[in-house]
């Protein structure tokens, strides 16, 4: 068993080389392109190392209870051969941690004050939130299908590299034919799902669901 304050200590370590680069850049604007001293300097120490304590207690939570409660379930599943309650669960997470994911609840809330400013709805707060909320359920629930899919194609062994070529394609042709308004804010949704929620979990289920399955590589044969 390994020892939690030496684990803590490791991932300290990582989540501030997580952080260093983001630091040192904007040192490096702030002094030597604007050459302007720091404002609040207290508060963005302050601000750092709350950041620091909380990325390192959040990944110590996730290697520690939900990493190993996804890969748990997995194994369960695949061993009982209920595909039909894997692809349930498979859904019911990704949709249930892009629910929860803090970068698609700021995104949300920042694309409804836009749309809202720019006339797409009312400017109320109503409006706002009912977006807000469709927007993140929209995601969500494609993220879902997503993950369902990938469990498909670790069960199915289908190729990986046809699967996104595949879907390329498509992002492609739907990019052309889709209203000009909503592309940015698509790509963006995209983005912010594959963070710091969504990703453990997804790849706990999938590496528990090929280390499960006789033929397939833990390493290679994920998501």
């Amino acid at each position: 068993m390994k020892n939690p304050l030496l684990n803590l200590a490791r991932i300290t370590v990582g989540s501030l080389k997580d952080l260093a680069p983001i630091l040192l850049v904007v040192m490096f604007f702030q002094i030597a392109v604007l050459r302007q001293p720091f404002p609040n300097v207290q508060d963005i120490l302050i601000g750092v190392v709350l950041v620091l304590l909380g990325l390192t207690f959040f990944i110590n939570g996730l290697e520690t209870g939900l990493f190993p409660i996804g890969e748990t379930l997995a194994n369960s599943f695949a061993r009982k051969g209920s595909v039909l309650w894997l692809l349930v669960f498979a859904f019911a997470l990704g949709f249930g941690t892009t629910i929860a994911e803090p970068a698609l609840i700021a995104v949300s809330a920042k694309a409804a004050t836009i749309a809202s400013e720019g006339g797409f709805i009312e400017q109320c707060d109503v409006a706002r939130k009912r977006y807000a909320v469709g927007l993140k359920l929209a995601v969500a629930f494609s993220v879902g299908l997503a993950i369902v899919l990938g469990v498909v194609r670790i069960l199915k062994g289908w190729r990986i590299d046809i699967m996104i070529i595949v879907g390329y394609v498509l992002v492609v042709i739907m990019t052309i034919v889709a209203p000009r308004e909503i592309i940015g804010i698509a790509y963006d949704s995209g983005g912010v799902t594959t963070s710091t929620i969504t990703v453990p979990l997804v790849a706990a289920l999938g590496v528990g669901l090929a280390s499960s399955i006789k033929g397939r590589n833990r390493r290679s044969k994920t998501f």
